[in-house]
């Protein structure tokens, strides 16, 4: 095996992968490095949902939109299914129609639509919520199922594209043209950190000047319900942790709302997410709970309240309760994603909202442009 490279990558996570992608495309030398047999946080721990709608308007949105055309091109060349398409963002309220509406007239609705309650039932008819009001209906989402989906990526890396694995090994030390391991010293002409949600093993001080903490979240698996969906679902709680609704001026009445009617899931930062796995069974959740060491137990309670919410928008009890899971991610309140150059040639790489699998390919591709130049590629 060689031991230098054009980049080394730290993480094999989405980020890590991503990165790793975009220098390959440009013919450079590529090893990525990863302390753990194979890809264990956030990465293989989400929905596989590619969100599109609802991200923070500007360059999370355009991020978001060419990472989804990038997981569609190496899906196809790496055998990963794209177990459904687009999404319904379901509705009980009517501020929560008003704010859906006014979403519709800015450059992010582009190509969605407004149901009413009859238009919903017509096409989405398992949402049988007795409360439901209508929704917005997007084509652009796309959902794979991510503890499959990742280490397929890093298989059709290492098969088609040359790049070097380097697993169960950690990564001690980073500086320019060096990284220093576990199994030696690799030397490498650009190096990208990729590290998650892990804020002190490399670079922490230049972690804690961003002001990064971490968050945990709390997901199940649900058994097949009997029925098909026609896209992910959410609802209105999501209206209000999504940035390109909740900066609406019309989010103001829906977050009154719901502060007044369901104050318990704000609280614990719910909002539901509904996909499904090709085996018919439903990935839910999720919650949200922060601080530098988030605890690695489960909340029933919580749990609870993400499923009252499942049933409140499909208007019967949820099926059983197949796997929990919690994980974590990296988490900043004034940014979305941090690019931050530690010494030359070097970057330290974090998506800090939990859109990873969202906008890791657009990031990689930032990240690579920024350590080789701006590719001048089509």
């Amino acid at each position: 095996m060689p031991r230098s490279y054009d980049l080394a990558v730290v993480g094999s996570g989405i980020v890590g992968l991503a990165s790793a992608l975009a220098a390959a495309r440009r013919g450079k030398r590529v090893v990525v490095i990863d302390r753990d047999a194979q890809a264990n946080g956030a990465s293989v721990r989400n929905f596989g949902f590619i969100t599109i709608t609802g991200q923070e308007r500007g360059d999370m949105w355009a991020r978001a939109k060419r990472s989804r055309d990038v997981w569609v091109e190496v899906a196809e060349a790496a055998g990963i299914d794209m177990i459904h398409r687009g999404l319904i963002m379901a509705v009980r309220r009517p501020e929560s129609m008003v704010l859906l509406e006014a979403f519709l007239q800015t450059e992010m609705g582009q190509g969605c639509e407004i149901l009413d309650a009859k238009a919903l039932k017509a096409d989405h008819g398992y949402l049988a919520g007795s409360e439901l009001l209508g929704g917005l209906w997007s084509p652009h989402e796309v959902r794979v199922e991510s503890r499959q989906a990742i280490p397929a990526v890093a298989a059709w890396l290492d098969d088609h594209h040359g790049v070097t694995f380097m697993r169960q090994t950690a990564v001690v030390g980073v500086e320019t043209g060096k990284v220093v391991t576990t199994k030696g010293v690799i030397e490498a002409d650009c190096v990208a950190v990729c590290p998650g949600d892990d804020l002190i093993s490399l670079f922490p001080e230049r972690v804690a000047a961003y002001g990064v903490t971490r968050c945990k979240l709390q997901m199940l698996r649900l058994a097949d319900p009997g029925f098909r969906l026609s896209g992910a679902v959410m609802s209105d709680l999501g209206l209000v942790r999504y940035a390109g609704y909740a900066a609406l001026p019309q989010a103001h009445a829906v977050r009154a709302r719901l502060e007044a009617e369901q104050a318990a899931q704000l609280a614990n930062g719910i909002h539901l997410i509904v996909v499904q796995s090709a085996d018919g069974s439903l990935v839910v959740g999720d919650s949200h709970h922060y601080g530098p060491t988030p605890d690695p137990f489960a909340s029933e309670a919580v749990d609870q309240l993400i499923l009252d919410e499942y049933e409140a928008v499909f208007g019967l009890s949820a099926p059983p309760v197949q796997e929990r899971w919690t994980g974590t991610y990296a988490s900043a309140s004034d940014r979305t994603v941090l690019i931050d150059q530690p010494c030359q040639d070097v970057r330290l790489v974090m998506v800090t909202t939990g859109a990873g699998a969202s906008t890791g390919f657009a990031l990689g591709e930032e990240v690579v442009n920024e350590l080789f130049g701006k590719d001048k590629a089509p």
